[in-house]
Formats: C-alpha cells, structure tokens, sequence
C-alpha cells in the first residue's frame, strides 16, 4: 500500500520516536533504580496466573465506580486485542499481504474481534472525555487547599486531552482506513461496522480509495509513532508499570505490614524517608503506575473530612517532581506538609482500593518514621503515649502491677497458673487498662469460661504489641516492645493465641514473623464463631427486634481479610444485623488507628468518628457493633456527642449478654 518513499519515510519516523522513547524510558529506569531494595524476579513466575487474571479481566478496577469501569475496560480490552491488529496492518502497508484474511476461522474471528472492539473502544473514550471535561465529576480533581505540584492541576487535564486524541485519532483512522479497503474489495460479514461505513464509499473509484487507505495509515499508524516520545511523561505509562507492579510488588504478610529495620545495627544513619531517594524501589514506581483517578482519594478518611491529606496528590506530586523537577533528593514534605502526613489514620483504604496496586500508606509511615526518629517532630500529644510505652508497657501509662485488675472475681488463668493452654489470650492494653474496653475482655472472659475452654493471659508479663509507636514511626518503642514481646511469647511457645485487639492480631500475626515470632493468631470473634459453631456455648435467642450495624475495624477487616466472623457471631444472637454503605473491604475508619487514638485530629470540617457514626445512625440501628477498642472509644464518643441514643456494644459484649 505504501510508496517506497513512504516507506523510508516510516522508517526513519519511527526510528526517531523510539530512540526519544528510549531516552524517557531510561530516565524513568534510573529514577526507579535510586530507592532501596532490588525487585526479586522470581516473584514473577510465583504471581503469572493471578497477573493475567488482574491484568486481563482488569479485575482491581471493577471494585469500585462500576460504569467508569466498564467505559475504561471497553478501551482497555480494546487496545489488548488491537496488538495483533496493528501488527497486521503495518505488514499491509509495507508488503500489501493481509494476514487475518490467511489465516482461516482465527482471522476471521479476530476481524470480527477488531470491529467490535474499534468500537467499543470509541464508545468508552467519548463517554470518559464527556465525563472528564463536561460534566467534570469532584472527585477526578482535588481541593485547592490540597498541595498539588504547580504544574498538576492544569497537566492532568492536559495530559487526558492528549491521550484522548490520540486514541480517538487512532482508533478512528484505523476504522475509516479499514473502510476504503473494505468498500474497494467488497463486504466483510466478518467486519459489520466497518462494512456498514464502507458503503459511504460505494461511490468512490479504486484511486481515491487507495488514497484515503493511506491517508488513514499515516493518521492511525502515525498517531502511535508520533506518542510514543510522550508516552513515558504521560500518566498512561500505567499500562506498563501497573501490571510490574502486581508482578513485583515486595511480598507482604498484610497491606499493613512494615519493613523491618533491625536497631541493632549500629551502622544505621537513616530511618524513614526524608528525601524520595530514602524510599524503596517499588515506592517510586508507585509515582509511574499512578492513574490519577483519585479513587484513594474517595476513600481516604481523612481528605473526607477536610484535612489536608490526599493520598492522589502525593503520587502525583511524586511523578510530576520526576517528570520536571529532576532528581530523588526532593524533601518529602515539599511533597505532602507535615500536618497531612499526621492526618493519616494508616486504615489502608487507599492501598486496598488503588486499582494498580500502589502504596502511599507506606509512603506516609516511613515519612513519620523519618520525622519522629530523625527530626523529633511529631504531634506533642504523641508524648504521653509514648512515655507510657517506654515505662509502663503500654500507652495509657497504667501500673504493670494493675494488668490484671479489670479480671477480679472472673477467675482468669494466668500463664503462671496454666503454663499448657489450648489458648494464650492476648487480651491487649486497652481491654486490659481502658475502663471502657474492660467491659470487652471481661464479657470475652464470660464466654471463656462458659465454654469451658482452656485458656490462659500473660497477666503482668503481657506488655504493648507497639503498634501505636510504630504507625507514629516510634520505631524504637516498636522495637523494644516487639523484641521483649517475642522473647516471652516464644518461652510459652503457645499452640494458638487469641486476641481483643484487631492491632494485637495484626502486628503479632504479620510483623512479629520478623523478630522470630511465628505464631497462629486468630480474633475473639474468630474463636466466638468457632464456640458457637462447635455447640460450647448456647445462648439465648433474643425475641425482641433487635437491629444492630457492624462496623468493620480496619485493622481487622482491610489489613486482615476478616469480615464474616463478626457478622455470624452477631447472628448466633438472634439479632438483626443492617450493613452500612461503606462496609466490609470498603468500610469507613474509625479515626483512631496509625496512633490517632493518642493525639488531636487534624483540623477539617469533621471528626473522623463522628463522621462514621452518622453512617452508623442512619442504618437506624439501635446498636453500633465493633470488634476493636479503638473503635469502641471512638464510636462511644461520636455516640454520646449525638445524645447516646445508640448504643455501642463489641461483639463479645452482645453475645454475652445472650450466654444461657
């Protein structure tokens, strides 16, 4: 189809574009390379099948917004089936042979394939350009108040424009080239929108046919020679960096879990990020897979209360700082100000929900590890905590020799008493020192004991997990506490561990591997559901219509992956159980968790708590149920405030009160 001179000309065209893609790639590879750490390859054969599953059926994008989903799958599957095509026409267009047409029911298939999705593919784009740049929907941008990259805000949308007509360009060109050769040979059945456009061009002879074929290459095959240079400036370098990052991402016990860094090390000169180049491989590319689709965003705790935090504006900020501020040694809180980064609530809402698998929870925490360690530059509340922390084990500064008040006249075994339990209760600084949550282990112990079940408490030798210091980045608390903590544990040498605390459960669970402690831990509505299950304890179904919500504890749900424990414990009671809008993975936080619990919230225009409990409210439930004293703190307090007409039980509490 093309001229020699054509030829030469594409030639040399696309020479050029991939030596200037070349060099963006490059410079991307040598921004990534600064971080810490070293992909492990071979977690690439260990994740292949789940990789074609996320990355074929776009599977993390259809968690959330479905018919934005859909309009992007439309385009997505497109361009995947669109490889092969333009393969096939670029050898037309050079040796004039086409290969679909050789290559029986396949080709005919994948012309039938094409056409369908050249379509879909126009479909989806127009809607989403309608969407972004007409109805313009909030939560595709930011607040003002948010700092966002100087050249952010107007690039996003310059940036969607540009691929947006490049896509339309192509995608059309290819059509309407398809067309001349469609209505020169005859109809295609296998190609029915093509064939249908060909018939536009009935009139025309075999000359003018020619050159609207090749006009139309030029324009479909031209637009891709003619981005390729941008595309590694473009936010659409996803395309390739989210499928690395599934493949490639550092292994993790939990969303939640934190690189362990071993205080021991005397030649440690750094803790945390304080620069970009302080941060792990994979954390810059996190800048490079970003869509900036905002979603973390939407469901950041935080930003939807008025604080400063977005999760979003960090990536970006990330990438734009690479695309035009140069190189890693950037101050991260020229990146995100110190107050957003002490607003977060380390819920990993925005890990969960990020359809490319990127982290800026992680981010966050290793900047509080910098500030804390390094700079002594944290909230002053913060003090308290981690003073208790260091003197008496726990946050709330109670007596180690009170550990065991809230269990008098319960007959409580500890350890010293029954050193081979089935069961070692980690019964956690709150339920054991909060006069509130005391009600919690005291109502856990009830059932304990009606079950029969063997079990024991470490009692004065139990001490804080640490996970409050540690999500303060108070690494040495965390590393004290951790340290002295397994060394006990592991004496017990415990067959199962049971916990109060979904914080307890997760740092025992997933960070404690990483100081010698491998352990079987499960949550108290774990071990309730199981006692249920086995017929150990009976309880008295309630007859009165009794409607109660479960809010679902970030640090036992997202972190953790329990929802349904808690839900058939609660129906093991007879009551009626209503969901919120935002439960299970996609529950709202508390506002209490990455060591909120013991500092002031940042100012918004609404607390956190009290935010949840509306939504709590409105279910018109009687009772608000958890399965965390944090969240038991929290929702109590938005509770009250709104006149306490809602109760606020844990579970444990619920199914208690029901014991025969």
């Amino acid at each position: 189809m093309l001229s020699l001179t054509e030829k030469i000309l594409f030639v040399l065209a696309t020479a050029a574009s991939l030596y200037f893609t070349y060099k963006g790639v490059k410079r991307i590879i040598a921004h990534i390379s600064s971080g810490h750490g070293r992909p492990d390859w071979h977690l690439l054969w260990k994740r292949l099948g789940e990789l074609i599953v996320k990355v074929g059926l776009f599977q993390p994008v259809f968690r959330f917004r479905l018919w934005t989903s859909i309009l992007h799958a439309l385009i997505g599957w497109g361009f995947l089936s669109f490889l092969l095509i333009n393969l096939a026409d670029l050898i037309y267009a050079f040796t004039h042979y086409k290969l679909l047409e050789h290559l029986g029911w396949f080709g005919d298939f994948y012309r039938l394939l094409a056409d369908v999705a050249n379509v879909a593919i126009l479909i989806g784009m127009i809607a989403l350009v309608v969407r972004r740049f007409v109805l313009r929907p909030a939560t595709l941008s930011t607040r003002e108040t948010t700092l966002l990259h100087p050249k952010a805000r107007f690039g996003i949308l310059r940036d969607s424009a540009i691929v947006a007509l490049f896509i339309l360009t192509h995608n059309t060109a290819r059509l309407l080239g398809e067309s001349f050769y469609v209505a020169e040979k005859g109809y295609d059945r296998w190609q029915p929108f093509i064939s249908a456009v060909a018939g536009l061009w009935s009139a025309w002879d075999a000359n003018a046919l020619l050159i609207g074929e090749r006009i139309m290459f030029w324009l479909s095959i031209g637009a891709v020679v003619a981005f390729l240079p941008y595309f590694p400036y473009s936010k659409h370098i996803h395309l390739f960096f989210a499928p690395i990052n599934f493949a490639l991402k550092p292994e993790r016990r939990s969303i939640g879990e934190l690189s362990y860094i071993n205080l021991d090390d005397q030649t440690i000169e750094q803790f945390g990020a304080a620069t970009m180049k302080d941060l792990g491989w994979e954390q810059l590319m996190d800048s490079y897979a970003c869509i900036m689709c905002f979603r973390c965003q939407e469901v950041c705790p935080a930003y939807n209360t008025g604080k400063l935090l977005s999760p979003a504006a960090l990536e970006i900020n990330k990438r734009y700082h690479l695309n035009f501020g140069g190189g890693t040694d950037v101050p991260l809180t020229q990146l995100i100000s110190e107050e957003a980064v002490w607003a977060c609530t380390s819920c990993g809402a925005c890990v969960d929900i990020c359809p490319v698998g990127n982290e800026p929870m992680r981010d966050i925490l290793d900047i509080r590890r910098n500030l804390s360690m390094m700079e002594s530059a944290f909230p002053k509340q913060l003090e308290t905590a981690f003073k208790g922390m260091e003197r008496n084990m726990n946050p709330w500064n109670v007596s180690q020799a009170d550990r065991m008040k809230w269990a008098e006249g319960l007959n409580v075994p500890t350890i010293e008493q029954n050193p081979e339990p089935e069961i070692l209760w980690w019964v956690g600084c709150a339920p054991a020192t909060d006069a509130r949550a005391q009600k919690t282990a005291q109502a856990f112990a009830k059932i304990l004991n009606a079950a029969g079940v063997n079990y024991a408490v470490l009692g004065k030798n139990e001490s804080c997990t640490g996970d409050s210091a540690r999500r303060a980045g108070r690494e040495d608390i965390f590393f004290g506490l951790a340290t002295q903590n397994v060394e006990i544990l592991n004496e017990v040498k415990p067959k199962r561990i049971v916990t109060t605390c979904p914080h307890c459960l997760h740092t025992i669970k997933n960070e404690y591997p990483a100081f010698g402690g491998n352990y079987e831990v499960i949550h108290h509505t774990q071990f309730i559901n199981e006692l249920v299950g086995a017929g150990k304890i009976q309880l008295s179904v309630t007859s009165e219509q009794w409607l109660v919500t479960f809010h679902d504890p970030c640090y036992l749900g997202r972190h953790n992956k329990v929802f349904d424990a808690p839900r058939e414990a609660l129906k093991s009671t007879g009551v009626t159980t209503i969901e919120m809008p935002r439960h299970g993975a996609q529950s709202f936080c508390c506002g209490a968790g990455g060591a909120q619990m013991w500092k002031e919230e940042e100012a918004g225009t609404s607390r956190v708590n009290e935010a949840r409990f509306k939504e709590a409210k409105a279910t018109g439930a009687n009772t608000v149920a958890v399965g965390c004293p944090f969240c038991l703190t929290m929702m109590s307090d938005a509770s009250k405030a709104d006149g306490g007409e809602v109760q606020v039980k844990d579970v444990a509490e619920l199914v208690a009160e029901r014991l025969k």
